[in-house]
C-alpha cells in the first residue's frame, strides 16, 4: 500500500491508498519546511497520523508539498517521515508535481495551484519544464488565497469597498485596524491569516466592489504566470481551495482571456490516487 500526501501551507491530506482504492484519510496540520522544523513535523506525525495507520501495512510514502522544491527543505520532511515509519521508499516532492501529476497524469498541460499561495508550471506529461517563480504573498502569488486577503483588507481599511462592507468584515473578522495590522505584520503565518478572510469574501461575491477586486486578481494570475507557457495550444488546469470555490470568476476570467479550463479540483488526491494504481509505478 502507498501512503499519499498533499501537503499545502494550511494543512496535510494524507491517503492511503491500494490497488486505486482510498483506504483512510487522515488530515493533519500544513507542514511547510520553510516554517516548521523536523523535530517538530515528526512530533505531529507520530501523535496525529501515525495512530490512525497503525493497524495498515505501508510499503511507500509519497509527499508531495508546499515548500519542498529544494534538496534541504525535502530532507526535512523525508527525515521527520522517516522517525516514524519503516517503509521501503520515501519520496518528497513540490506540491506543485503533485498536482501536475493529479491533474494531468500522463498528459502535457499547464497545471496551477491556488490556495493558500498560487503557482504554476508547464508539465510535459513526466516533469515540470517550466515554471514562473511564485514568488509568496509578498512579491507574487497572484490569485491566491493570501493575496485575496491582502487586497481585500487594504480596500476595506481604505474605504475602496461598497459602504458597509467595512462595518461587516470587522464584525466578522473580530479585530480593529490595529489588531488586523498586529496579524499581518507581527504575529507569525500572516499569509494564513489573510487566506482565512476567503469565506467573506465568497460570501460578499455579488457586491461590484467585491467582485472587481477578485476578477483584477486572478487576471493578474493569468497575466503574470499562466500567459508566459504555451497556453495558446494546452490547456490549463487547476488544484485548490480558491480555485474551486471561486471557480466561476476564474473561468470568467479565462474566458475573456481565450484561455481553455481543464480541470479544476479542490485536491489533486483522486488524481494521484489513480495515477499511482497504474502498473508503470513500483513502489520497490
Amino acid at each position: 500500500m502507498i501512503l499519499l500526501a498533499d501537503g499545502g501551507s494550511t494543512k496535510v491530506d494524507w491517503c492511503l491508498t491500494g490497488q486505486g482504492a482510498i483506504i483512510k484519510r487522515v488530515f493533519t496540520r500544513g507542514a511547510n519546511p520553510f516554517f516548521r522544523t523536523a523535530e517538530d513535523i515528526s512530533s505531529e506525525i507520530r501523535c496525529a497520523l501515525v495512530p490512525e495507520l497503525k493497524d495498515h501495512r505501508i510499503d511507500a510514502i509519497c509527499f508531495y508539498g508546499a515548500g519542498c522544491a529544494f534538496p534541504e527543505k525535502n530532507e526535512i520532511i523525508r527525515t521527520a517521515i522517516a522517525e516514524n515509519f519503516d517503509v521501503k521508499r520515501i519520496e518528497v516532492g513540490s506540491d506543485l508535481f503533485g498536482a501536475a501529476v493529479g491533474l494531468c497524469g500522463h498528459r502535457a498541460g499547464i497545471a496551477c495551484i491556488l490556495g493558500t499561495g498560487s503557482n504554476s508550471c508547464f508539465y510535459d506529461g513526466e516533469k515540470i519544464v517550466e515554471n514562473v517563480s511564485p514568488l509568496g504573498f509578498i512579491l507574487g502569488d497572484e490569485g491566491s488565497g493570501a493575496v485575496l486577503g491582502r487586497l481585500f483588507i487594504g480596500s476595506c481599511l481604505k474605504n475602496q469597498l461598497t459602504g458597509g462592507l467595512k462595518e461587516a468584515f470587522l464584525a466578522f473578522i473580530k479585530l480593529d485596524n490595529a489588531g488586523i495590522l498586529d496579524r499581518v505584520y507581527r504575529q507569525p503565518l500572516p499569509n494564513r491569516f489573510l487566506a482565512s478572510i476567503c469565506p467573506f469574501i465568497r460570501e460578499h461575491l455579488r457586491d461590484e466592489s467585491v467582485h472587481g477586486l477578485v476578477h483584477g486578481a486572478f487576471a493578474d494570475f493569468f497575466r503574470r504566470n499562466v500567459m508566459q507557457y504555451d497556453y495558446r495550444n494546452h490547456r490549463v488546469s487547476f488544484a485548490g481551495s480558491v480555485a474551486f470555490h471561486f471557480k466561476d470568476v476564474l473561468c470568467e476570467v479565462a474566458d475573456g482571456l481565450n484561455i481553455e479550463i481543464g480541470a479544476i479540483a479542490q485536491s489533486p488526491m483522486e488524481g494521484l490516487v489513480e495515477y499511482y494504481a497504474l502498473p508503470s509505478y513500483d513502489i520497490h
